[in-house]
């Protein structure tokens, strides 16, 4: 019979991966702890060689990493090199040695035990992962301090086209096993905002994260599937469900490479209404991958991750010489910049500007960060401002929920645009300036802000979230994200209706934008303009040309007034049959 694991799915360029197990066993052998006085001085040079040898192994993958590779991979290992030296981990273990006359080994771990404790005890949920950090780095010091396991856990092995299962990877790890070919990574530990997660979405692999008792339930060598798309890892498989996921894999690369054909076809539904479509953007490098995918242009470019993994914040010229990187690989379809939305989920590394909160996703985060530091947001708009004298740009305020954080957002723009005047630097005097509809308070007061601002754009994620007081990465309540939330809908059209009435352009940003299955309903709703990942374009491309606007626009001004009784399933159908199959 087969078996069905659960984890979290982090999609690659294919949603589906079959191949062999091979199973990573990191534990080193367990040593008697206390040892002789005269013992200590061995052990302490024991740590040392082990130190040195992990940074060496860090240092060479580091020169392995390829030209071209995005640079916030390169800026994991790097964090993993400081961590060698931090006193928190190395000294303390030291001390403990001396103190204690305990071995390396048992030191070390001890201390980690320390550390993770202080981690696991944050509410914040970025920086609970910071606890990954600790383990990964003090795995890589045990490899070398355990004479029992060999420092290269994978050796001559040939990984090409299999699954890795293992209790978690080190940035080292993911780097050197995409390296070698890997299908896909199944892992007992981390969710979607862990270091293995980004790595693997950011090195096109699919995963699947927090499937517990991984290492334990699964064999080395067994053929599994492992579905992306749904979280899931099957293994014991009955021949049909193996044909079943084979056929699935055939059909979706027979399909991708259906959809090519759509890159340079007009985005406009069967009765003629065009609709825009853009690409979200998380890394400078994505830029590709939304031209190869036909972007109108990029309708949000996430600059979290420029401050991300490093010591010291980005300054001004890092800020204009990113943005105009992209500006040239666009070639003159427009892109929007929202400024920096950290706190919450996404944390800098200089701690004056993230106090620890009880709730960081009700706290000091986004705009409200920025117009309490503005040190911190000043160099961003001057580099935003200098920018868009060399391209079509806009500048997107994130989590607005009130017109006085509006003011003064135009306030600073206002100031920075004097200044910039009197220096005689060129920027565009029309730049647009919009803001992400992201809470309840923004979304009810949108015609207003509509009337302040050149545009809006409905950023689903965080609405969602807020709306129905759910912890989007919380996967003991998660089963309550639901975008077909009749609340959640009403929000959404209510937004829409209030652009309208401004003749204020608005879109979403949101990953419901890049779902097909919600395209017909948020065309009904009245949308034209949607915001994705790239890899979704050309899907919902597709399910835009099939579109009947007139009657989705008829059927869902009908469910509408009926969508509290309405089951989400029967919403689909409904709008399905407007869809040309």
């Amino acid at each position: 019979m087969t078996l069905s694991l659960h984890g979290v799915g982090i999609d690659g360029s294919r949603p589906v991966a079959i191949g062999e197990a091979f199973m990573l066993n990191r534990e080193p052998s367990l040593v008697p702890a206390q040892i002789p006085a005269h013992q200590v001085q061995v052990e302490l040079d024991r740590l040392d060689a082990a130190l040195a040898c992990a940074r060496r192994h860090l240092e060479e993958v580091r020169r392995q990493i390829p030209a071209g590779t995005p640079k916030h991979i390169a800026e994991f290992i790097d964090a993993h090199l400081l961590m060698l030296a931090d006193s928190a981990l190395v000294d303390a273990t030291r001390d403990l040695i001396r103190e204690r006359s305990v071995n390396a080994s048992w030191a070390l771990q001890s201390q980690r035990d320390t550390l993770v404790e202080v981690f696991d005890r944050m509410e914040d949920a970025y920086l609970r992962t910071r606890r990954d950090d600790v383990d990964h780095v003090v795995r890589q010091i045990q490899l070398f301090l355990d004479p029992a396991t060999d420092a290269d856990l994978l050796g001559d092995a040939d990984v090409a086209g299999r699954v890795i299962v293992a209790e978690d990877l080190t940035p080292a790890d993911t780097i050197l096993l995409r390296h070698r070919g890997v299908a896909a990574f199944v892992i007992e530990h981390g969710g979607p905002m862990s270091h293995t997660a980004i790595l693997a979405r950011s090195l096109d692999i699919p995963a699947v994260m927090g499937v517990h008792r991984a290492v334990q339930r699964l064999r080395q060598g067994e053929l599994l599937v492992v579905d992306a798309e749904t979280g899931t890892v099957l293994t014991e498989l009955e021949p049909a469900i193996l044909e079943h996921y084979r056929a699935r894999l055939a059909n979706f690369d027979a399909h991708r490479r259906e959809l090519r054909r759509l890159v340079r076809e007009p985005s406009a539904t069967r009765d003629g209404v065009p609709v825009v479509l853009l690409a979200n953007l998380e890394l400078p490098e994505d830029v590709a991958a939304a031209r190869d995918n036909g972007a109108a242009g990029v309708g949000l470019y996430r600059t979290e991750f420029l401050y991300m993994n490093r010591d010291a914040l980005p300054d001004e010229e890092e800020h204009l010489e990113t943005y105009l990187g992209i500006i040239r690989g666009l070639d003159g379809i427009p892109l929007t910049i929202r400024t920096l939305d950290l706190g919450a989920d996404k944390q800098i590394p200089d701690t004056s500007f993230h106090p620890a909160r009880s709730n960081p996703a009700l706290g000091l985060r986004a705009i409200r960060l920025c117009l309490q530091e503005p040190a911190l947001f000043l160099p961003q708009l001057r580099a935003i401002l200098r920018a868009s004298a060399y391209g079509p740009v806009r500048i997107m305020i994130p989590m607005i929920s009130c017109m006085a954080e509006v003011n003064a957002v135009l306030g600073l723009i206002a100031e920075a645009r004097r200044e910039m005047r009197r220096e005689r630097v060129a920027f565009d005097p029309l730049m647009p300036v919009g803001g992400m509809i992201e809470v309840p308070a923004a979304a009810l007061m949108a015609g207003a802000l509509a009337r302040r601002l050149d545009f809006l754009s409905i950023g689903t994620n965080d609405l969602i979230q807020y709306t129905l007081a759910i912890d989007r990465v919380d996967d003991t309540v998660s089963y309550l994200y639901d975008p077909l939330h009749p609340a959640v809908i009403r929000l959404i059209k209510h937004v829409i209706d209030a652009a309208a009435s401004t003749r204020t352009r608005v879109s979403m940003c949101g990953e419901m934008a890049g779902d097909p299955r919600y395209t017909p309903l948020l065309l009904g709703l009245g949308l034209r303009e949607l915001s994705m990942q790239p890899g979704s374009l050309l899907e919902v491309k597709d399910r835009v040309r099939r579109c009947d606007l007139g009657a989705l626009a008829r059927t869902v001004a009908d469910v509408v007034d009926h969508i509290d009784e309405m089951p989400a399933q029967v919403l689909l159908d409904k709008l399905e049959a407007c869809v040309e199959p």
